[in-house]
């Protein structure tokens, strides 16, 4: 054990510090279970998140640190305060009333358990980009509660060989230490095929290590990954996942209800609503977002507080015209 850490727990109780005191023990055991002291390091974890504990939803949660990669420098995860609900969604019925059944069964995870009936705790959410796959992750998590953890798959894959595997450990570890939505977002760039010729071995080696992570994951945490790319996802992934829900392009009928939906708040004038929304047909909802926002831009430009037809019809030959 480092004399910096044993400094640093000291350090941290005298000042009444949860947070550098978790982070100060996270590194212990990191450091135990790199010199395979499994039995100890296994105890320390249980000590540190009291193990088997129920959740409890309505707790005051002491949310520590994100985990850093080996050198220090780059933290592998962000965690945000959600702020959208279900309500804020325009989604297919059939994706929203799944994600409202997963949000019903994750409170009452303490009577499934109780019952030795599985959770369903890791979700595959797939689909075209812009499709609302993240914001409905936000949306989860505002819905339960609970922090958004995104992890940041550019500080998690690493170049040191078999780095990028304990980068998931320290992730997966650290959604032990309270109840996070953790999203594992544009997933295919960690779970591509092993099949994939142009993969080398490190990588299939990271499959196979977060197949028997999530496998053994019993933690508090809601595991969610989304991806743009699902034919690039190794087959053993899909049987992983409890659920995979499947995001679609939105209907010129969907359009609509989100343009309503973001100007709702919004102070405007001569908008035409019906005709946007044809003119969106076939492109992502992250496009109808788009058109709101540049036309509140606009406005703003303009010195107006109300967003008026002629700020709508400067944002749609942009959004029309980009890739998507």
């Amino acid at each position: 054990m480092a004399g910096r850490q044993l400094k640093e727990i000291f350090r941290a109780y005298h000042a009444r510090d949860d947070l550098a005191f978790r982070r100060a023990a996270l590194e212990i055991i990191e450091e135990e279970q790199a010199k395979h002291h499994n039995a100890l390091a296994r105890d320390l974890q249980k000590l540190l998140v009291a193990g088997g504990r129920p959740v409890d939803s309505g707790s005051t949660v002491v949310v520590p640190l994100p985990p850093k990669d080996r050198e220090g420098e780059w933290d592998l995860g962000e965690v945000r305060e959600p702020n959208r609900l279900f309500d804020d969604l325009v989604l297919h019925p059939n994706v929203a009333t799944a994600l409202e059944g997963i949000v019903d069964e994750v409170r009452k995870w303490p009577s499934l358990d109780a019952a030795g009936i599985p959770r369903r705790q890791k979700l595959l959410l797939q689909g075209p980009p812009g499709c609302g796959k993240t914001t409905a992750a936000e949306a989860v998590a505002g819905e339960l509660g609970r922090p958004l953890l995104i992890v940041r798959l550019d500080a998690v894959v690493s170049s040191y060989l078999g780095e990028t595997a304990s980068n998931l450990r320290r992730i997966l570890d650290y959604a032990d230490q309270a109840p996070f939505v953790v999203l594992f977002d544009e997933f295919d760039a960690l779970g591509r095929s092993r099949d994939d010729a142009s993969e080398h071995g490190e990588m299939k080696r990271v499959v196979t290590a977060f197949l028997q992570m999530t496998d053994r994951y019993r933690g508090p945490s809601l595991l969610l990954a989304a991806t743009n790319h699902p034919t690039l996802l190794d087959e053993a992934l899909w049987r992983r996942f409890d659920e995979v829900l499947s995001f679609g392009l939105p209907s010129v009928h969907q359009i609509r209800r989100l343009i309503r939906l973001r100007l709702r708040s919004v102070s405007h004038t001569g908008m035409e609503i019906d005709r946007y929304a044809s003119t969106l047909r076939g492109l992502p909802h992250a496009a109808a977002e788009k058109m709101v926002l540049d036309a509140r831009r606009n406005a703003l430009l303009r010195n107006s507080p109300v967003v008026e037809r002629e700020d709508a019809e400067k944002a749609l030959p942009l959004i029309t015209s980009r890739p998507w």
